[in-house]
């Protein structure tokens, strides 16, 4: 079939490139339009802490977000400062909606340090949170200076200012810098890869129609169900990864056949029929990873599943049409105006080259090679292991400002981190100061208080302070008690309480993830390669190559070896809860396609030969330069979102380089070759049953 389809290309070339140039020159201009119909919302329907939340907030206005807390210092005793109570209402009027509690609404002393000298207001914005919403907290801090009273000082902190210092006020760099940013690192690498100017402008071509058309199809879903704005990202990195990918596939099989002496068209159709196959099973594992996170229970991961599906779908119809046709419309003019020597660039026989004897070395000593890629793998799972899904403490904020200097005042005073995520209980009639008794007496809670505008209705809130941040592994344990406390009138809210609720909902239901996604990989790759044990070589090893991801993300950023240096982020104990989920899928999808591109050449040769040795040394010695060099490229592009001033964005961007490249090295060219080589002729058993039960013919050497 692929055959039949690289002769109809080649016949109609012209017409295939222009129907892809109308469509991505329409992609651009969907790329504009989508950008207006991005969804924001975070929803977790179902679970107790957002359900209350949005009881709050369709009561009350507000509930939705994180409080800003003004944090207020004088010399003598701060409730004596009557002109601060007329500062937060300032603060209030300049966030429209917003709901604010103090001691000077309350009279409660949970709101004032033991000393007397430091005080603290929570302001609750009003409405959704969204990638673009605003708590106002310019204006709120503007209008807190201008009426706090003389010999006071003032500071404005809380978890949003917070985030928003650690960025520098801004938002890091867009989708488009960052997929420019990286297009110019791929542009680099592949000059080092190819050497001349159409070799290295047919992949960067690829990539730009891939993302744009897939643009196109995503805001045509747009208008059939909500699509998480987190999708644009994936689009332009995901699809600049795998659109590269798969044109260097193409790209080195078809100058390959070329320097064998085969026409242009027989080495379209031999490229098509090998790699154009790869592209495929390639493309359908990363598909698979991505369309799992439908299992989980939130209405945006399902969205991205469903979205960022289309990115490897696009990705393979313009490797195996668009790039085919700029293929046969180039021919040998594909080596011409080299800028890079050719003695740099090209191995004449890539058997002899560094590949061929690291190819060799693998097979003569398997059993060392796959030692050492063991206990490395091994001391980055011990790591992996330790991973703590949880959003960033305050304390662990990079970063300087009123915010920062805010955080330390309520250090200084002694008072909790628990009250930049308070709890906020929803009571449903009833005597809302009894439940806010109860609390007070819950182990864990400092404070807890029922203010007298917090009422509508039978409706009221009553708010309490955790003894620690509410990001720390502790709160989880309050959290339980505070339950259990509650009477049948009262649920318990709050971002903190939310915060757990998103960690259950989608680590709760992974293995449900997981299993659908190794399922269906190994099926896949069963049929692909004719073989029961490769695939599931291969869905172990990917497994083991993200448990190792997560290991150097744990170990660089939530136990702060290096990130401080670097970065300037201290060691957060914890990371970021969607960082492990989003890693798991782009990684591995992303990583499969090295899997794939390698075991494609070596079932081949082994076909071809009947000689397992041979056969891994073949296939190690022509796709490591391949693997290596598309891994180089997403490491650059992934490298580039580190560059973001956001803690988040920083741990995702190093998971996802550091992921990739040494998925690409320590696991593809040290342990696969390795275990393949142990395990010998085993590599290649198909019964005859489960060959009949694929409908794919048994494969050679079975028994």
């Amino acid at each position: 079939m692929l055959a039949g389809l690289a002769h109809l290309v080649h016949r109609h070339r012209r017409a295939v490139v222009g129907f892809w140039l109308v469509l991505t020159l329409f992609g651009g201009f969907a790329a504009k339009q989508v950008s207006k119909r991005w969804f924001e919302s975070f929803s977790i329907p179902g679970y107790a802490a957002y359900e209350t939340n949005q009881k709050a907030l369709h009561t009350f206005g507000s509930g939705e977000q994180a409080p800003l807390v003004a944090v207020f210092h004088s010399a003598g005793d701060v409730t004596k400062e009557r002109g601060i109570a007329t500062a937060i209402r300032k603060a209030q009027g300049a966030n429209p909606g917003s709901r604010v509690s103090s001691y000077f609404s309350t009279g409660s002393p949970a709101y004032v340090s033991r000393d007397r000298h430091t005080t603290f207001a929570e302001i609750y914005p009003a409405g959704t949170p969204g990638f673009n919403s605003s708590n106002h907290e310019d204006e709120t801090r503007a209008a807190l200076r201008s009426a706090v009273p003389t010999g006071v000082t003032v500071n404005l902190t809380g978890r949003d200012a917070l985030e928003s210092a650690s960025s520098g006020g801004g938002n890091g760099p867009s989708v488009v810098t960052e997929a420019f940013v990286g297009g110019l690192g791929a542009l680099v690498i592949l000059l080092f890869v190819f050497g001349t100017i159409p070799a290295v402008a047919m992949p960067l071509a690829v990539a730009v129609a891939s993302i744009l058309n897939t643009f196109t199809l995503v805001w045509g879903l747009t208008y059939l169900t909500n699509v998480s704005i987190i999708v644009q990202f994936l689009i332009a990195l995901v699809g600049l990864g795998v659109a590269l990918d798969y044109a260097l596939l193409m790209i080195f099989r078809f100058r390959e056949e070329l320097a064998h002496g085969e026409d242009v068209e027989t080495a379209l159709v031999e490229t098509m029929r090998h790699a154009g196959r790869s592209v495929i099973v390639s493309g359908s594992t990363v598909a698979v990873g991505l369309l799992s996170m439908v299992f989980l229970p939130l209405p945006f991961i399902r969205s991205i599943g469903i979205g960022g599906m289309l990115i490897p779908a696009v990705s393979v119809l313009a490797a195996i049409t668009l790039l085919p046709a700029l293929l046969s419309l180039l021919g040998h003019r594909i080596n011409r105006l080299r800028v890079m020597p050719k003695r740099i660039v090209e191995t004449p026989d890539p058997e002899h080259g560094f590949w061929g004897r690291w190819a060799n070395l693998v097979t003569r000593r398997p059993i060392p090679v796959a030692a050492v890629g063991a206990v490395i793998v091994g001391v980055l799972l011990f790591y992996g292991l330790q991973l703590n899904p949880s959003e960033a403490q305050a304390k662990d904020f990079p970063g300087k400002g009123d915010a920062i200097v805010g955080r330390q005042a309520l250090t200084d005073a002694g008072i909790s981190a628990g009250v930049m995520k308070p709890f906020v209980v929803l009571v449903r009639g009833g005597n809302p100061q009894v439940v806010a008794a109860r609390l007070r007496s819950v182990e864990g809670v400092t404070g807890a208080v029922a203010p007298p505008a917090w009422r509508r209705g039978s409706y009221a809130l009553v708010e309490a302070f955790p003894s620690t941040d509410g990001a720390a592994k502790s709160v989880r344990s309050t959290i339980s008690r505070v339950k259990q406390a509650l009477p049948q009138n009262a649920t318990l809210g709050g971002v903190a309480a939310e915060d757990r609720d998103f960690v259950h909902a989608v680590y709760g239901n992974f293995p449900y993830v997981l299993g659908f996604v190794v399922l269906l990989t190994f099926l896949l790759l069963t049929r692909a390669f004719r073989s029961l044990l490769l695939p599931l070589k291969a869905v172990i090893l990917n497994l083991v190559s993200l448990g190792a991801a997560f290991g150097i993300i744990v170990f660089v950023f939530q136990l702060g070896h290096g990130s401080n240096a670097i970065w300037g982020v201290n060691a957060t104990q914890s990371i970021i809860p969607w960082i492990p989920l989003m890693i798991f899928a782009f990684l591995f999808g992303l990583s499969m396609d090295y899997e794939v591109f390698m075991l494609t050449r070596m079932r081949e040769a082994y076909d071809e030969t009947r000689d397992t040795r041979r056969a891994i040394s073949y296939g190690l010695a022509r796709t490591g330069k391949l693997v290596t060099s598309a891994a180089l490229i997403l490491m650059f592009a992934f490298f580039v979102l580190s560059s973001s001033p956001g803690v988040d964005i920083k741990q995702f961007g190093i998971g996802l380089a550091a992921g990739i490249i040494f998925d690409a090295t320590i696991i593809r060219a040290l342990l696969v070759p390795a275990l393949m080589r142990l395990l010998g002729d085993l590599n290649w058993w198909f019964p005859e049953r489960v060959a009949r039960l694929f409908r794919v013919a048994p494969a050679a050497g079975s028994a």
